[in-house]
């Protein structure tokens, strides 16, 4: 650690920074009650701020009680989560809340250890939970957390890797203040200069250096800083380019109800209900160009024969009504692919494959009230099936 930064140095000016400069009024501000806190500490993993703020609200609304969330039926929750991305996330939440209820009697337990052992919470997120709840002098090391960290001291080398995660993980200790009454303090100080302040493209130090208003309160001891490093730090892993692929998709409707296919959990969209698919086609020219000279020109008997096996997609035809109807083509974006979507909607003249493992007939008013991706809400919208459904960019669904 450099000699010019002390830690009693660094607590104390995060603190003084936060009372002036910080994040004020977000609704899991100021909380004592670990279930809100670890509500909101999961939807913000992934999600942007403004996205939680609205979500938030809702999903404690639903679910105003570890015990109301223990209860409800997984689909609710995937149904309040549907939207939001990394659906394992939903997952965890109720598992979570399950093991809480089931082995703790309904309350959080104060020990970092048992913390960090629930579903879907890790070191950091049982950190801030242990530190806005409890007390408790222990870190938290999220990805702002890190960027900080190495732009402060000059951490070089990737952050992901054992040795310099290691590395921060024992800074971010050192830094913690003497006073276990200033952890919820410092700890909400240290989320909001990473997300306000220090931020990975456009950080104050580089973009307001005249300004009055804002400036860095630690800029003339920081490392990056000294040796403009500052977008250099932390180190970048390069990325690959996200491979393209593509899939038909079908709403298979009968009247007021439509065919879903419930999807594995260890998969993406995981447990959601999705509709029936083709299997996804890496995108190439010479695919590209096939499937843009046939797209028109499909038949049922073809889509059906693309997504079901013969014997499925024989009865399906036999209930057959009219033609197929070609859907708005759908480019959805995950965090390590691109899919494009054709859909497609068959009209039957009645309700069809009652005994096929994980299909089932939904009713269309029904829709809003199941965990469906974004992508397949945004589908249902262009037929006019489903309100809303554009509301985030779902970026991940795993």
């Amino acid at each position: 650690m450099p000699k010019t930064l002390t830690s009693p140095q660094f607590a104390a000016t995060l603190l003084r920074w936060h009372a002036q400069a910080g994040r004020k009024g977000l609704p899991w501000q100021n909380l004592h009650d670990p279930y809100a806190i670890w509500v909101s500490e999961i939807m913000l993993q992934q999600t942007q701020v403004s996205t939680v703020l609205e979500r938030y609200p809702q999903l404690m609304q639903r679910f105003p009680t570890v015990q109301a969330l223990a209860a409800a039926p997984l689909d609710d929750v995937l149904a309040e989560w549907s939207g939001l991305g990394y659906y394992t996330r939903a997952r965890n939440l109720h598992t979570c809340a399950q093991q809480i209820v089931q082995d703790y009697g309904g309350y959080f337990p104060e020990q970092l250890a048992q913390l960090e052992n629930l579903a879907g919470v890790g070191r950091s997120t049982a950190g801030a939970i242990a530190a806005f709840a409890f007390k408790l002098r222990v870190p938290i090391l999220d990805a702002n957390v890190k960027r900080v960290l190495a732009r402060l001291f000059g951490i070089d080398g990737n952050v992901q890797s054992k040795p310099v995660s290691d590395q921060l993980w024992q800074l971010a200790q050192n830094l913690l203040p003497s006073a276990a009454g200033d952890m919820p303090r410092y700890t909400q100080a240290l989320m909001d200069f990473g997300a306000t302040y220090c931020t990975a493209r456009q950080p104050i130090c580089l973009n307001n250096e005249n300004s009055q208003a804002k400036k860095c309160p630690f800029a003339s001891q920081c490392v990056a800083k000294k040796t403009q490093q500052v977008l250099d730090l932390p180190k970048k892993i390069p990325k690959a380019k996200s491979p393209e692929l593509t899939c038909t998709m079908l709403i298979i409707q009968v009247q007021d109800h439509v065919l879903l296919q419930r999807r594995a959990t260890n998969g993406i969209w995981g447990g959601l209900w999705s509709l029936p698919e083709s299997s996804w086609q890496q995108q190439t020219a010479d695919h590209l160009k096939q499937s843009q000279k046939i797209k028109k020109n499909m038949s049922a008997k073809q889509l059906l024969q693309m997504v079901f096996n013969s014997e499925q997609a024989a009865d399906l035809l036999h209930e057959l009504s009219g033609k197929p109807e070609q859907g708005l083509p759908l480019k959805h974006v995950f965090t390590h692919r691109v899919l494009r979507i054709q859909p497609w909607r068959i009209s039957l003249t009645k309700v069809s494959l009652p005994h096929i493992t994980d299909y089932a007939w939904c009713k269309i008013d029904q829709l809003d009230r199941l965990g469906l991706p974004q992508a397949i809400r945004i589908i249902f919208r262009n037929w006019n099936l489903i309100h809303g459904g554009d509301k985030v960019n779902e970026s991940a669904t795993h």
